[in-house]
């Protein structure tokens, strides 16, 4: 059984012990790599009624662990709790939490004492591991990269306002802007930061309609002196959403606040965006963010390598750098994958090895393929509005057509389940594994649904050749 819970209880004596005498039996079975990467990382939560509960720090993480260790697993328990003995699993994915559907806490509360406006916690939502110790300069992103760290030391004060950065998937834009929100956390800890994507953004703004709340909404965002968004490319098409985000983004900007904007393009290819937004996005800094030369694929490579406790020569990462052109989460994704062999079958990293893995990872057509394509050519064959896959509507011409495009979005590119579950309107990642086992099951049962995604894949294939 998984679970989903963002508050564990600190570990009794007893669960601890259990867990160890576990880690005694898995350590004597499995390589030391294969141990520090897989089991060092679980935390004993509880144990009752001889179930010992674990918390794993990813989805992908319990499915390879299910998939690799779990005879293991259940060996380590019986060992530890005898016959009876059972392992439960509760999952907390790091960013990975739900935000809940209306977080809107209440502002500008008065002190009695000090009579100053007093602003309450809450969420910034930053990843604390993007900071720009870690962001790889070269010469692709080196102006992006120098305009972030200005912002970073004076926010609002700088001509980048807004400052908004573009380019295409994996090349580290999100890592970018966080960056710049994290620091300005640390160096200004008075200064309200929020990032946000643009789908997150449209789904908690229609949630705050439908519960009467729009006003506390709007007002809440005001109230941070530095707004994040990413993927701003998702407003397109959603008209309401477009024109609270002008309002929110003229009050800040007459305010002296910084803005800060990603998108997979440049402004002016923002089709189906408010010209005024366009015009305002202009208005400070537009930045690229290009493709890494091979020096900087290789410096990546080295510092990935060395973030994962890897022992890799430089002509395999030569070779994997020379190979992967065009997408830093391809590299970082190749060294996963070396990895895990080596940690399954304790194999030494080979070249042989690292090209049978390139050639899987780095395929022309999975590069160019991308969720707004296979979302296009689904809607084509259907004839069905794009933004419809996004509602919430259970009409059953469109669930049919969303999850065809999830379940193509999962086989045709190296989009995570969050990224495709936030592209159709911000659902979770088990919304997606459930779209993907219902198309599955249907192909092998239903003829018609087979031919429709072949049609639909050809159609994608012939696009990107």
């Amino acid at each position: 059984m998984i679970a989903l819970d963002v508050s564990i209880n600190s570990t009794n004596p007893k669960t601890q012990t259990i867990w160890s005498d576990c880690l005694k039996v898995i350590k004597d079975n499995v390589p030391n790599m294969t141990f520090n990467t897989w089991f060092a990382p679980i935390k004993p939560v509880d144990i009752k009624d001889d179930i010992l509960t674990i918390q794993l720090p990813s989805n992908f993480f319990w499915e390879w662990i299910d998939e690799h260790f779990s005879s293991l697993l259940n060996r380590a328990i019986k060992s530890a709790l005898g016959e009876n003995g059972k392992i439960d699993y509760i999952i907390v994915e790091e960013k990975e939490i739900e935000e809940p559907k209306i977080h809107i806490p209440t502002i500008n509360i008065i002190n009695k004492e000090t009579a100053k406006p007093e602003q309450p916690d809450f969420e910034s939502d930053l990843n604390s591991k993007y900071t720009f110790d870690n962001f790889i300069k070269g010469e692709g992103n080196q102006l992006a990269r120098a305009a972030a760290g200005a912002i970073a030391d004076n926010p609002g004060g700088t001509s980048f306002n807004p400052f908004f950065i573009y380019g295409g998937v994996g090349l580290g834009k999100t890592h970018l802007i966080q960056a710049i929100g994290n620091t300005i956390k640390n160096k200004f800890p008075k200064h309200r930061v929020k990032y946000i994507s643009a789908d997150r953004f449209t789904v908690n703004f229609i949630d705050s309609l439908q519960s009467n709340k729009g006003n506390e909404f709007n007002n809440f965002y005001r109230s941070m002196d530095v707004l994040i968004v990413d993927d701003i490319q998702f407003l397109i098409g959603k008209e309401k959403t477009q024109d609270l985000f002008f309002h929110i983004f003229n009050a800040f900007h007459q305010s002296g606040k910084q803005i800060i904007l990603s998108s997979d393009k440049p402004p002016k290819d923002l089709k189906g965006m408010d010209d005024r937004l366009i015009s305002r996005f202009h208005w400070g800094l537009n930045a690229d963010m290009q493709p890494p030369d091979l020096e900087t694929r290789m410096a990546i490579l080295y510092k990935k390598a060395n973030d994962f406790g890897m022992t890799v020569s430089s002509d395999i990462l030569e070779y994997i750098a020379t190979n992967i052109t065009s997408n830093i989460r391809e590299l970082e994704g190749c060294l996963i994958k070396l990895l895990a062999n080596i940690s399954l079958s304790s194999k030494e990293i080979t070249l042989s090895l690292a090209k049978s893995i390139v050639g899987e990872i780095s395929t022309s057509k999975k590069v160019n393929i991308g969720i707004d394509l296979i979302t296009k050519c689904v809607c084509d064959y259907y004839k069905v509005d794009e933004n419809k896959l996004r509602d919430k509507t259970r009409k059953q011409e469109i669930v049919l057509a969303r999850q065809i495009a999830m379940y193509l979005s999962k086989e045709m590119t190296k989009s995570s389940l969050k990224t495709i579950g936030l592209h159709f309107g911000g659902r979770d990642h088990s919304t997606v594994i459930h779209a993907c086992n219902t198309i599955e099951k249907s192909v092998l049962t239903d003829n018609i649904i087979k031919d429709s995604i072949n049609t639909i894949k050809s159609k994608i294939e012939i696009s990107c050749s």
